[in-house]
């Protein structure tokens, strides 16, 4: 699933509501499962960040969370709880539908903001984790569809390896937010969701790649994306196939994957950037760009490989980075130049342009 949006919200929610109707009759005040808080507490809690997150974007928050918050009025039952957290969901499934193409808010983690694809993926994750706390505790089954499922964990869960033999989405999600067990994989005891970075580049939003937009890309899809001229050029696809591959294999690390380079003005995709890897026990990571061909020339790869690279540079493990580019390839040269990349030693068949720690 590339896109998370309003459906995924209301799908979520609609399923959460229905778990914890299963439970209404029961006793809400004992804690909730691994929590510290009620059951009732919980669930004022889903419906409480949903809502926050709908403010964020609406208010356009950049610096920090709204001032707001909601509480359940004294006397709510389960009943009363279920149904708040309904029209919250539903609120934040509207505002995320109608949020416009390329607007951030302030969320903490992990970069300071989300899009509202990320906000969505999130509410969709406090709706189906939280209530399986709630029903945990209540003796009710859960189970959420495992499309839902996978589309978390591919948007907030990248660096989680991919579902073993034997298990489900579910269970997966279950063990990456410390709630379960997967065999051969230590449970872990602190743990963080990713929302895809956002690099400002001049006229360009460098926009990162989940796994699943990566798929898509590498299978001759756009990605979620509306490309200039109609799709990436090739490099793109290949880069967006080395993504998918190293998820698949477990050993993708965020932010070090693919980015889309994206026009701010009209919010087209003129290319695709990023990182061949992590940087390896050198510190030392290698990247890679290309633009569409009616995108070239307009200056947009060399102040968008200055952006990249600085973030690179923030990172303490990276030294220096790599860009290799064929002899004739002569544009992709005056790139790295612009970018302020020097000239290496040649690395046959290709020359070698890098850029190194102050």
């Amino acid at each position: 699933m590339i896109h998370m949006g309003g459906d995924q919200i209301d799908e979520a929610v609609a399923y959460a509501a229905g778990v914890l109707r299963a439970g209404a009759d029961r006793d809400w005040s004992v804690e909730a499962g691994g929590l510290d808080w009620s059951c009732l507490k919980t669930a004022e809690h889903i419906a409480g960040v949903l809502t926050a997150y709908a403010g964020q974007l609406t208010g356009r928050a950049t610096d920090g969370w709204l001032p707001i918050d909601s509480a359940f009025d004294e006397g709510t039952g389960p009943e009363g709880a279920i149904h708040a957290i309904e029209a919250s969901g539903g609120i934040l499934s509207a505002v995320v539908r109608t949020t416009p193409p390329g607007i951030r808010a302030y969320h903490s983690y992990p970069s300071g903001a989300a899009n509202a694809s990320g906000f969505a993926a999130m509410g969709v994750t406090e709706a189906l984790l939280h209530s399986y706390d709630i029903a945990s505790a209540l003796g009710v089954a859960t189970e959420p569809p495992a499309a839902l499922c996978e589309a978390v964990l591919s948007h907030l869960f990248p660096h989680v390896p991919p579902t073993p033999v034997g298990g489900t989405p579910w269970t997966t999600l279950l063990w990456a937010t410390g709630r379960g067990d997967l065999p051969g994989r230590a449970r872990p005891t602190h743990w963080r969701w990713h929302n895809p970075h956002a690099l400002p580049a001049g006229d360009l939003s460098l926009r990162e790649v989940t796994p699943a937009a990566a798929a898509d890309l590498a299978e001759g899809g756009t990605g979620g994306l509306t490309w200039l001229g109609g799709a990436p050029f090739g490099g793109t696809r290949a880069a967006a196939g080395t993504v998918f591959k190293a998820y698949v294999a477990g050993v993708h690390r965020p932010g070090w994957g693919l980015y889309a380079l994206v026009r701010t003005a009209d919010e087209l995709a003129v290319g695709g950037m990023g990182f061949h890897g992590a940087p390896d026990d050198d510190g030392c990571v290698e990247v890679g760009y290309d633009l569409v061909e009616q995108a070239r020339g307009h200056g947009y790869a060399a102040p968008a490989l200055r952006a990249l690279s600085a973030w690179a540079l923030t990172h303490p493990e990276v030294q220096s980075l790599l860009a290799l580019t064929t002899p004739e390839n002569t544009a992709s040269q005056k790139v790295a130049t612009g970018a302020g990349y020097t000239r290496l030693p040649d690395r046959t068949p290709h020359y070698a342009y890098g850029l190194h720690r102050a």
